[in-house]
């Protein structure tokens, strides 16, 4: 009688610290803790740092100088006046940055899988798609330390944006990193080793990339290739581009002839968000997703 009121006590005390560690606090500790690994893996990474602004500035110092007297920009919104083409490609090498840094972050899931360390984080108490979520938000804020240092570059390369651009951008890149970052979530559980990595990214990434509004508008895109054009229209990057281009000036999207603002960009990039974000829980789910099939977290197919 006394050995079971004993275990009776015991399963109670078990059940109350389940219920403590998986209590606000719980999420909490957890959050950070794998947000601040993102960081620190970034931080003792520098290589990463300076690769990831190289490729922008490649295209800012070099093809941008030699595009500027070939491929004049009109006034088109969210500009006023006549802008050269370092200022319009801008936007879009900061979205460069968010992409290279999202399928980065696909890179370390891949990683994580093939050395086992993604057991360790996805058998854990906590929902599946909390975990997947802190690791997403602690890759755009990674995202976010490497566009502002881009911009800052591009503010001293003569490429100013008015004052209010620098604070309404960051919504933008946060919704855009989000985006990119869960897409690159859902190719990390298709990789089933690290080797297919490059083919799959040089799939994803510039297609994605010179397909869109990135590098040239898209009006000029359309009288060159109808059928590029609509290609550069379904391409979720396109929307993201767009939104930080306008977010950079203060504004959300362009007006339409009522006045009223067209707020296609952001809606198109929550869409996206939600469905790559819903693929990515899907295929971690171990009972359903594609890891299932591949035998589990750990990455043992």
């Amino acid at each position: 009688m006394n050995v079971d009121i004993l275990r009776s006590g015991s399963t109670l005390q078990a059940s109350a610290d389940e219920t403590s560690r998986l209590g606000p606090m719980g999420y909490l500790n957890c959050f950070r803790g794998i947000v601040w690994r993102e960081v620190l893996r970034f931080l003792h990474q520098r290589e990463r740092f300076f690769s990831a602004l190289v490729r922008p500035l490649v295209w800012l110092f070099i093809f941008a100088a030699g595009f500027r007297q070939v491929l004049g920009i009109s006034i088109i919104p969210p500009y006023e006046t006549y802008v050269l083409y370092e200022t319009f490609v801008t936007p879009g090498l900061v979205g460069m940055i968010l992409l290279f840094n999202a399928m980065q972050s696909s890179l370390s899931m891949v990683y994580d899988r093939e050395t086992g360390a993604m057991r360790t984080l996805l058998v854990s108490p906590f929902p599946r798609s909390f975990l997947l979520l802190s690791k997403l938000i602690g890759g755009v804020a990674v995202a976010l330390l490497q566009a502002y240092a881009f911009i800052a570059i591009a503010y001293y390369w003569e490429i100013e944006l008015p004052t209010i651009g620098y604070f309404t951008v960051a919504p933008a890149l946060i919704l855009a990193g989000l985006m990119l970052g869960s897409l690159a979530l859902f190719i990390s559980s298709v990789i089933r080793q690290l080797e297919n990595f490059a083919g799959v990214m040089n799939f994803v990434i510039f297609p994605m990339f010179f397909a869109s509004s990135a590098l040239y508008p898209l009006w000029r895109i359309r009288e060159s290739s109808p059928l590029l054009y609509e290609i550069c229209r379904v391409n979720p990057f396109t929307y993201a581009v767009e939104l930080i281009r306008f977010a950079m000036y203060g504004q959300i999207g362009p007006r339409l002839e009522d006045g009223s603002l067209d707020l296609t960009n952001l809606y198109v990039c929550i869409g996206y968000t939600v469905l790559f974000l819903g693929a990515a829980i899907y295929a971690y789910n171990p009972s359903k997703g594609l890891v299932a099939r591949r035998g589990g977290p750990g990455g043992a197919g």
